[in-house]
């Protein structure tokens, strides 16, 4: 599996844990071959020095955002909790909420040229939790 971009427009949560369980394996035989013994549960500073940087940074980030995540609901359950499916960009929220609503088919195509329908975006996001990652903000429900 290759890494999972977290700076992407969208980001799969079955992605994110998927990685996170192949970082784990990872960690495990790099811990084995290093002669460590080490536990998924242990925290990351025990293998400081001896595992990869990258890989034992990627796998903090990966805590975090799994952490931060935890138990906020959604479509995704991964070790006994529930995940967003999906994160979305805020620069992407807007165009998102096009498509959702275009996708309900609830909004008329066949409105006269002096008629506009104007989406509440701002109402829409009330529904939606925020987690940082990096420099973007995601918005998930």
């Amino acid at each position: 599996m290759k890494d999972v971009d977290l700076t992407a427009e969208f980001i799969d949560m079955e992605s994110v844990t998927d990685r996170a369980e192949e970082i784990e394996r990872e960690l495990i035989d790099a811990a084995t071959e290093a002669g460590i013994e080490w536990d998924p549960t242990d925290g990351l500073s025990d293998l400081a020095g001896n595992i990869s940087d990258d890989l034992t940074a990627e796998a903090e980030t990966m805590r975090d955002l799994l952490n931060d995540l935890r138990g906020g609901g959604g479509d995704h359950q991964w070790r006994g909790d529930w995940y967003p499916a999906t994160l979305i960009r805020e620069d992407q929220f807007e165009g998102y909420m096009d498509e959702m609503l275009e996708d309900c088919g609830d909004l008329p195509k066949d409105l006269p040229c002096y008629l506009k329908i104007t989406v509440d975006y701002d109402a829409l996001r009330m529904d939606y939790a925020e987690v940082e990652i990096g420099d973007h903000t995601y918005l998930y429900r």
